[in-house]
């Protein structure tokens, strides 16, 4: 395989997952033919550091930094279920986050949404803001956005963590590319099965797959995908040079899960739109989020941060946990846990109140997810 112009060989084709149909026959295919030495019907789990080449220099298998058939399998049919021609796994979502954002220069402007995850912000301000990353924090769900002359790019949320605003891409992705400028689209929240931000006009997609994706809470991982070739051979580029990468294990389990994604997202929203709608009649909640699809909801509890502190720990079927996204429905306080990082005053001016509780509903029965958060609610009232 020859080598491309940033000295790699990066296994980028768009013949990769050539599977056709509906996104949960994708799920389950794309990228994963049957091992052809014994015909297994499960991806292998490449255990592998190193490849036996047979002539120096010239087997695309290399080094399983570089390449990995397991982790090719991961990226291939999640790159399908985006509806993109490049996928590239990392070891984590922030570490797909910190390389997408090294395609950058210093002096970059960035516009980025106001409400983010709290370790997207830190990435932003307290990270690579010193190497002279320019970055405008601003609310993407407003029509009125203007993405001014000479940004870099445009960074989205949508559904946005905390408070799920969502944003009408296609909108903002024509707005970028007006500006000159690359809008990437983190889809964790929505996922593949509700939104598909490529087809809207963006120009990368990035997930953490520790969340649906995999959807067991027994993975950290994350996703890059994109139909821009430039960018993909720039990613691939950053991908071996740095090496966040992450093991074949951990795609195995991340594929493993994958499979059953529709299903579960299908769980998600019923019992997270039930859950939704059962809040907004209660008078100790002041406002319920929620944008009508997948398993995320938040609502602002009537009372002080004690109160709050009183409910979340008072559920024993919502674990008091961070993260989100798996089978397990999860529940926590943003203003203390997720986005601390955030400062009180940031944190204020856009909405992420001390009483601000966010739920993960996993897929349990409904009504004993109902009974859980009547202990919460007994136990803030208390």
């Amino acid at each position: 395989m020859s080598k491309n112009r940033l000295g790699m060989a990066p296994r980028l084709t768009t013949e990769a997952h050539p599977v056709q149909g509906g996104i949960s026959t994708r799920a389950i295919h794309a990228g994963q033919p049957a091992e052809p030495t014994t015909g297994a019907v499960m991806t292998p789990v490449f255990q592998t550091s190193t490849y036996a080449q047979p002539h120096p220099g010239a087997w695309p298998w290399e080094y399983s930094r570089t390449h990995n058939p397991t982790r090719s399998a991961l990226q291939d049919c999640i790159a399908s279920l985006e509806g993109g021609s490049y996928g590239l796994c990392f070891s984590s979502g922030m570490s797909a986050i910190d390389t997408l954002l090294r395609t950058l220069q210093p002096g970059d402007r960035v516009l980025c949404g106001d409400d983010v995850y709290g370790g997207t912000y830190r990435l932003f301000t307290k990270v690579l803001a010193p190497f002279g990353l320019q970055v405008q924090f601003v609310d993407m769900s407003d029509p009125a956005l203007v993405v001014p002359a000479g940004t870099t790019l445009v960074w989205c949320e949508s559904p946005t963590n905390p408070l799920l605003k969502t944003t009408d891409l296609a909108a903002v992705a024509a707005k970028a590319k007006a500006a000159g400028a690359m809008l990437v689209v983190d889809n964790t929240f929505a996922t593949p099965v509700y939104q598909r931000p490529l087809e809207l006009g963006a120009t990368a997609v990035v997930h953490s797959t520790t969340k649906y994706l995999n959807g067991h809470s027994d993975v950290v991982g994350g996703v890059v995908v994109t139909n821009d070739l430039d960018l993909a051979e720039r990613l691939a580029f950053l991908q071996n040079s740095i090496g966040a990468v992450p093991g074949p294990w951990d795609c195995f389990l991340t594929l493993r899960g994958l499979k059953t994604l529709a299903v579960r997202m299908q769980r998600h929203t019923e019992n997270a739109t039930a859950i939704a709608d059962w809040l907004r009649q209660r008078p100790d909640v002041a406002q319920v989020r929620y944008p009508g699809f997948s398993g995320m909801v938040s609502f602002d509890l009537k009372g002080d941060l004690d109160a709050a502190v009183r409910f979340v720990k008072a559920t024993r079927i919502f674990t008091l946990a961070e993260s989100l996204g798996g089978v397990e429905s999860l529940i926590e306080l943003p203003a203390i846990m997720t986005h601390a990082s955030i400062p009180a005053d940031v944190r204020a001016d856009i909405g992420i109140a001390d009483g601000l509780i966010r739920l993960s509903c996993g897929i349990e029965e409904l009504a004993d997810l109902k009974a859980d958060l009547e202990r919460g609610f007994a136990a803030a009232g208390g």
